[in-house]
């Protein structure tokens, strides 16, 4: 089992703060609600940056992210949002096997879509889903829920991986710039 340097501690640290932060202050403001569909544009960005740290760092980041989500938007939106934990396990899972950032996310794409149309599934059979969005049969809200999921995770996909790359570049230059004094001093 890997241990957590302080440098992933305090990386994770930072995502858990942005995935908290994301749904508390932006949240039903920089996105859609659509029913027990919403979209908060960014939100997913530090879970996917999170995967490049390993699973217990996506994990407590995806956890913080549903905690944010639960506090500003309820239960229904915070259960959507502790989807993410096993998406960003997976995805971290995945980065450990060598596979491209890109086709990561591209993978967890549909996990997640799926997870999400599942979980709001008891809410709206058991819930007051007829009070809260109208007569709706259950495919019609799991399509609207997993369908808009997809999209909004390839939209923060996008931006991630821009993100990525930015700070790669930036971290390049950085690590260029480093002496070097023939030990391993990272």
């Amino acid at each position: 089992m890997r241990v957590l340097d302080v440098r992933n501690m305090t990386i994770g640290a930072l995502l858990l703060a942005l995935s908290l932060i994301i749904p508390m202050a932006l949240g039903g403001v920089l996105g859609v609600v659509i029913g027990p569909f919403s979209a908060t544009l960014a939100s997913h960005v530090p879970l996917m940056v999170s995967m490049f740290f390993g699973p217990w760092v996506a994990g407590i980041v995806a956890l913080g992210s549903a905690t944010g989500f639960f506090l500003k938007l309820g239960p229904v939106i915070g259960m959507r949002a502790a989807m993410h934990i096993p998406v960003g396990i997976a995805g971290a899972l995945l980065l450990r096997k060598r596979l491209s950032y890109p086709l990561v996310l591209g993978i967890t794409g549909p996990i997640h879509a799926l997870l999400e149309g599942l979980i709001v599934q008891p809410f709206l059979a058991f819930g007051s889903s007829q009070m809260l969005y109208g007569k709706s049969e259950p495919w019609a809200l799991f399509s609207l829920v997993a369908g808009g999921t997809l999209v909004h995770h390839t939209m923060d996909a996008l931006i991630a991986v821009f993100s990525w790359r930015v700070i790669s570049m930036f971290q390049n230059k950085a690590n260029a710039k480093r002496p070097q004094f023939g030990i391993d001093d990272n």
